[in-house]
Formats: C-alpha cells, sequence, structure tokens
C-alpha cells in the first residue's frame, strides 16, 4: 500500500516536466541509440559486398548496404524496424537470396552504419530518401539498370516504403509490408512507447505522468513527419501489387489498422498470420510466410 502510494505521489510531482520529456522520446523515436549489427550476411551464408549510397545534402557517409547478388533481372531491397538495423532482416535475406533474388539490406538514417541526421522536422519525407535512395543506386548499376525491383518494409518503416509510391520518378514493380502500414498514425506511436521502444525512467513512467509522456510523445512524432496520410488512391497506387503480412496478435501495429489501409488500394491483398506477434511471423508461421512472400513475388516480379 505504502510503495502504490509513495510512486503515485512521486508521478505527480513529475507531471509538470511530463510534456518536456515526451517531447523528448518523440526525437529518440527517429534518433535512437545505434545498436550494432548482431549479425552479418556471412553468419547465415551469404556472400555480401558492402556498399555506400550517398544521400542528397549529406557528406561522407550516406547509406550502408549490403548488397547479396543473385539474377540480375530481380533485386528486392530490405529495410528495417524502427530502432533496429538491417541485421534484423537477414532472415527474410536469406529465403529470398535462396529463391535466386539480389538482394539490397540498407540501414536507414540514424541506424546501424548509415549517416547520422539530426534533423527533427520532415521526417516521413526523409526517410522515404533513404528507400528512394536505394531504388536508385541499384538502378544506377549497369548490371541492374532494367532490372525488376521490389521494396520490403518492416514495422514502421514500411510506412516511407508506402509513401515512396508517390515518387512517380522512381517507380518499383511490387511491395511487401511486414507488420504494418496503418490506417492511423498516432495509435502505432503510443503503442511504441507503451511497449518500451523508448525509455521512460522512475516516476515519468507510472500514473498521470506516464500518461502524459505517451501523449506528447506520440503527438508529437506524428508532427515531425509532417505527411499526409493515408496517400491518396491513384498513380502508383493503383498500378503498384502491395503484400501486408500482419500478424493476428500484433498489438504494436494491430491487424485491423493495416486491414483499414489495405482495403482503399485495388491491388493490395493482406495475409493475417494466426498467433503471430509483431514481427514474429518468419518465426511462427515459417512455411506460410516464405510460401507467401515468394508466391507474391514470383507473380510480380516475373519478366
Amino acid at each position: 500500500m505504502a510503495t502504490g502510494f509513495l510512486a503515485k505521489a512521486a508521478s505527480a510531482v513529475t507531471l509538470p516536466v511530463a510534456p518536456l520529456y515526451g517531447a523528448f522520446l518523440s526525437y529518440m523515436i527517429y534518433h535512437p541509440p545505434r545498436r550494432p549489427h548482431h549479425k552479418k550476411p556471412a553468419d547465415l551464408g551469404l556472400t555480401s559486398t558492402d556498399v555506400n549510397v550517398p544521400l542528397d545534402g549529406q557528406r561522407g557517409r550516406g547509406l550502408h548496404v549490403w548488397l547479396i547478388p543473385g539474377d540480375t533481372g530481380r533485386v528486392v531491397v530490405l529495410g528495417h524496424g524502427l530502432g533496429l538495423s538491417k541485421s534484423a532482416s537477414l532472415a527474410q535475406a536469406r529465403l529470398l537470396s535462396q529463391a535466386g533474388y539480389t538482394v539490397a539490406l540498407f540501414d536507414h538514417r540514424n541506424h546501424g552504419k548509415s549517416v547520422a541526421d539530426r534533423a527533427s522536422w520532415g521526417m516521413s519525407d526523409r526517410h522515404t530518401d533513404d528507400v528512394v535512395a536505394v531504388v536508385r543506386h541499384m538502378r544506377s548499376m549497369e548490371e541492374y539498370a532494367t532490372a525488376r525491383i521490389a521494396i520490403y518494409g518492416f514495422s514502421i518503416s514500411t510506412f516511407p516504403s508506402f509513401y515512396m509510391l508517390k515518387r512517380e520518378d522512381c517507380p518499383v514493380d511490387a511491395v511487401v509490408f511486414d507488420s504494418g502500414p496503418a490506417l492511423e498514425l498516432a495509435p502505432l506511436f503510443r503503442n511504441f512507447v507503451a511497449a518500451g521502444g523508448v525509455p521512460i525512467p522512475g516516476p515519468l513512467g507510472t500514473g498521470p505522468s506516464r500518461s502524459v509522456v505517451e501523449t506528447v510523445a506520440s503527438s508529437a512524432a506524428v508532427a515531425m513527419l509532417r505527411v499526409q496520410w493515408p496517400p491518396p488512391v491513384g498513380g502508383a497506387y493503383e498500378r503498384t501489387p502491395m503484400l501486408f503480412l500482419t500478424g493476428e496478435r500484433d498489438t504494436m501495429i494491430p491487424a485491423s489498422g493495416v486491414r483499414a489501409l489495405a482495403e482503399r488500394y485495388p491491388l493490395a491483398e493482406v495475409h493475417t498470420l494466426p498467433d503471430t506477434e509483431h514481427l514474429q511471423g518468419i518465426k511462427t508461421q515459417p512455411d506460410v510466410y516464405t510460401d507467401t512472400v515468394l508466391g507474391f513475388l514470383e507473380r510480380t516480379l516475373k519478366d
């Protein structure tokens, strides 16, 4: 009883600073502590080359890419979840490589070995620029100049992977999304904060202070995107085949929100994986996951 009373009292005392900390967390969402690559392609028996993809407005280091060669006519560009790195997508890279595809895994800015970008505004365009830069770089290489290219996004990074279809000067042939995107933006950021995606220390993590921290962080994170969401139907959103993989038990980006977004677009397919949490489909339903992804790519990237 006493412990609970003290926790509530401490939360009340910290309430005046909760909005400030929430604003700080919104910045951390896009600028997380870097996680080192916990695995490399060689650990999964994959041969790769390190590539630096330049970014407009950034000097020196750009986006760090692992390029795993395969069929020069079929390329899949893989991102990763927020706060992670491209090593988190190696399992998907292996199944694609084994199926013969060329795979390009990249670290988003402020992640892995890619460039640091201290900006806090227009984050949607910046992360979309990452995806576009890798696609354009692949097309600038002679062997991949005429390749059919698919984008493969994960979790919150599915949003820029989806939004890049607005870039009519950088067309792709198909898109695959694992655990996102969804129709509404604010709930996913609140879920991300609530799930411990960013640290909330001591009294700020309980009672009324926590509620304020989560509300401010999620609202500010949405504002920092400066994005029109969802993208209007038309153009590439009518022409591009889309595969959405969502987990039945995903509490970060629930399946209902993914379906609500996908149903707006005529070439979207949604596959709900039973008994599956966020980003866990390749582990919980490996056969269904593999068959669904490879079947979709075989249909959409064929000559």
